[in-house]
């Protein structure tokens, strides 16, 4: 023991020594206590949720189903509309109330979220808008009875419940009456696009939705402003939506009733269209001004159904061109790719390319993460500029070429992230956004022989913006981020994050395995972000507490630089000696690349465990003549924010 003792205490005397050599160095923020503590994980695993990351042997998520019935007033921009919601209580307590999402209110001028609506430009409105919208809720029944007992509180609804709500499976009926304007420019979610041939609507979170009730934080009332999106519980749809029938109506669900709303000469080429490789004119450009290409009746009825999803958006107008193809999925079943656009979008690498970007998309996805589960994917030309939904997406009318492949998609790969894997994007927007702007950068170098590939950051252009001390951290909600961060915070920065881990950190055969585990565990279930970093972790057999904990908890700095290069026993043929600081709290491996006299390369890689105890470290280059540079991060591949110190060069 004493002996011990006195090894301890020369250990710690060499220690100051050498702690008195680094403060002559240029100071550090680096503490690698902080970086590498074993204290990432706030809570040990559940019963609900696995410390291994999987959702644990007693999870649990309620469901909500509905049957919607709804009619498209286009004199007046109106929708009328009821539904019965059948609502599962699967948690292990009995609910007194529960909350629902109304989130047509925020159009309301006197919503929260138009106060916060900044003067300037906004994607979510504008301060100055006239447009009062909103809900008019009436006759709500609670198992087929009357209720006045609920408060509506800005986008939130609580109906109190006449007797407890049974735990473990009870189950309960709610239906109400709605109504509501449509918003020209709802949010971008949802808008009116007035177009040559007629108005283009847009119909999203258009009916009162049931709230969340999870084990993490009880009832999800979190208002809706319009930067957060959604969460909400699974479950089957049944919609039934009456439009005049010079319109044409979809929906990302099975059309039940094709031959009742198509002619027989488009419903001959609809089913045509779902055994072609090849897109196929349901309905052409002639034909969108010619009276019989509709039914000859005053309005139709179109009938839908989508199962185990956890929300529905539609569109309707007279301007449609309609074509088609389907989609090849894994298991040897298929799909249906949907375009509806008007005549200001075909043309000129327009929209008459959007089938083909939309098949394409969802069978790589499908091939390469989880199999696409919806029966169509309808790809709708609007005013939105990208919205998602399941099976059904909104992208902007004038995009052509790489745009339009690019914003298709986009939103289509939102069909995994966040449709399949339910996280809660009110909340955790990179979970969604960032996830998804991640699968389409390799979606985007395999479609058509890398067709509109670009090199997206390599050459690390943007770590000055996406690592500037003045953003947010990335798990910061939406809500409480600078609505300009949002894209760098939401969707870039988690997105190179994710490629750097897959690309750099852990390898793509390893960590492509993980994520699909993760999407396979957390399919049509609530993951968060905990639940996420557990599972790469479990199954990549990795530590990335301080991964996480720099690039999604803080928005820490990477700054390493060479601060001496030297030959051992000034010998350059016994080789050199570099010495690298760790000057930034964001720990990363070293790579360095050594040019020699005689123009051969040296690089040399080390791992990140490098900074689990030192600030500084010197490591040994095995080569036989003179150098000429040594440089840190050769592909500019890490976020280095300040690459001026980087490089060594021979006097």
């Amino acid at each position: 023991m004493i002996k011990n003792i006195s090894n301890c205490l020369l250990l710690s005397l060499a220690l100051l020594s050498s702690q008195t050599l680094v403060a002559q160095q240029p100071k550090s923020d680096y503490n690698y206590s902080e970086a590498f503590g074993p204290n990432f994980y706030t809570s040990n695993g559940t019963e609900y949720r696995s410390a291994s990351g999987k959702p644990g042997p007693q999870y649990w998520q309620n469901a909500a189903s509905y049957d919607i019935k709804a009619t498209l007033n286009d004199k007046q921009d109106k929708i009328k509309g009821s539904l019965t919601i059948t609502y599962t209580n699967n948690s292990p307590e009995a609910l007194d109330f529960v909350w629902f999402q109304l989130d047509q209110n925020l159009f309301n001028s006197q919503s929260r979220g138009q106060a916060t609506i900044p003067l300037t430009e906004s994607r979510y409105g504008s301060a100055s808008s006239t447009f009062d919208g909103g809900y008019k809720l009436s006759n709500v029944k609670i198992n087929n009875a009357t209720t006045t007992d609920y408060v509506i509180t800005d986008t939130r609804m609580r109906i109190n419940l006449p007797k407890s709500l049974e735990a473990k499976g009870g189950k309960i009926t709610f239906a109400m009456d709605f109504e509501f304007s449509i918003p020209e420019y709802g949010a971008d979610r949802t808008g009116i696009l007035p177009t040559k041939n007629g108005k283009i609507y847009a119909i999203a979170q258009w009916y009162p939705r049931v709230a969340v009730f999870d084990d993490v934080l009880g009832w999800n009332t979190h208002p809706y402003t319009g930067p957060g999106e959604f969460y909400l519980e699974f479950g089957d749809f049944n919609v039934e939506i009456t439009a005049p029938a010079n319109h044409i109506v979809a929906l990302g669900g099975e059309l039940l009733n094709p031959a009742e709303v198509w002619t027989a000469t488009q419903l001959s080429r609809y089913n045509e269209a779902k055994k072609s490789d090849k897109t196929v004119m349901i309905r052409s450009l002639a034909e969108v001004t010619d009276k019989n290409s509709r039914p000859n009746k005053k309005e139709l009825t179109w009938k839908y159904r989508l199962e185990n999803a956890h929300d529905v958006a539609w569109t309707a107008s007279t301007s449609f061109i309609v074509d088609g193809a389907k989609i090849n999925l894994p298991s040897g079943k298929t799909s249906l790719a949907l375009s509806l656009y008007p005549e200001e979008s075909n043309g000129k690498n327009g929209w008459e390319r959007s089938t083909e970007y939309t098949k394409a998309s969802i069978e790589h996805y499908s091939t390469k993460w989880f199999e696409y589960p919806y029966p169509v994917a309808v790809n709708v030309a609007s005013n939105v500029g990208g919205m998602e939904y399941p099976g059904l997406s909104f992208c902007g009318y004038k995009a052509k070429g790489g745009d339009l492949w690019g914003v298709t998609d986009h939103e289509f790969g939102h069909n995994w992230f966040p449709m399949i894997v339910g996280s809660n994007e009110r909340l955790h927007a990179w979970m969604d956004e960032g996830f998804n702007t991640f699968i389409n950068e390799i979606s985007t170098a395999h479609f058509n022989k890398g067709e509109y590939n670009r090199s997206f950051g390599s050459k690390n252009s943007l770590t000055q913006a996406t690592f500037n001390p003045s953003l947010e951290p990335v798990m910061n909600s939406p809500q409480t981020m600078r609505e300009r961060n949002i894209g760098i915070l939401a969707y870039y920065k988690p997105a190179y994050a994710l490629r750097l881990l897959r690309e750099e950190i852990i390898g793509p055969e390893r960590f492509d395995v993980a994520f699909r585990k993760y999407i396979e565990y957390w399919a049509y279930k609530h993951p968060t972000p905990t639940d996420f970093f557990r599972t790469i972790e479990n199954e990549t057999g990795e530590n990335l507490n301080w991964f996480w904990r720099g690039m999604f908890q803080n928005n820490w700095q990477m700054d390493q630089g060479i601060s001496e290069v030297r030959y051992i026993e000034l010998d350059e043929k016994k080789g050199a000696l570099v010495t690298v600081q760790n000057l930034g709290k964001l720990p990363m491996p070293i790579e360095v690349e050594a040019t020699t006299e005689s123009g051969q390369k040296v690089t040399t890689k080390l791992p990140v465990e490098i900074w689990e105890r030192n600030k500084v470290w010197t490591f040994k280059l095995n080569t036989t003549e003179k150098l000429t540079s040594v440089r840190l991060d050769p592909r500019n591949v890490y976020p280095d924010i300040n690459p001026e110190n980087n490089t060594w060069r021979a006097k």
